[in-house]
């Protein structure tokens, strides 16, 4: 519509227009709580060796062969962002830098080590870190939000 003008929509479902407003709120905090705890375990794998992961010195090991150098540094930054950054999202501590930090780990796996195999994680493809990317961007540009420690704090809403 022209001049400043907004168009006025009608719920499909008027019966749930009470139930979508109750839970509208929790939308962006459930999807930065699950983003920021299912990175974890893959930093844990990275920096611990947890979950079946290769440790610091596996990670780096195969960062080496794939030309990300200095591979120990650059180990411990990816697993450290991942698992510390990803600590940081779930919780909506400092959300902005830490979604910053997670979108260009994401970016690196996504063209250093990813695209390669083509879309499909399932052949070892790039549309997962592709969508950590995304999400991770998304929480730069909007923050926390309302239910996060930064709210809690007054800082970064």
């Amino acid at each position: 519509m022209a001049n400043g003008q907004t168009r006025e929509t009608r719920p499909f479902f008027p019966a749930l227009v009470g139930l979508e407003n109750a839970l509208r709120p929790l939308g962006a905090p459930l999807i930065r709580i699950v983003a920021g705890l299912m990175l974890m375990p893959h930093g844990a794998q990275k920096l611990f060796g947890a979950f079946g992961g290769g440790g610091l010195s596996g990670t780096a090991e195969g960062f080496g062969r794939i030309g990300i150098e200095p591979a120990l540094p650059m180990a411990a930054l990816a697993g450290g962002v991942e698992f510390f950054g990803g600590l940081m999202l779930a919780i909506g501590l400092f959300t902005r830098p830490a979604a910053v930090a997670v979108g260009i780990v994401m970016l690196v796996a996504v063209f250093k080590v990813h695209w390669a195999n083509g879309f499909f994680a399932s052949a070892g493809g790039f549309e997962y870190a592709l969508l950590w990317g995304v999400v991770a961007a998304g929480f730069a540009m909007r923050g926390g939000g309302r239910y996060s420690v930064d709210a809690a704090i007054g800082r970064e809403i």
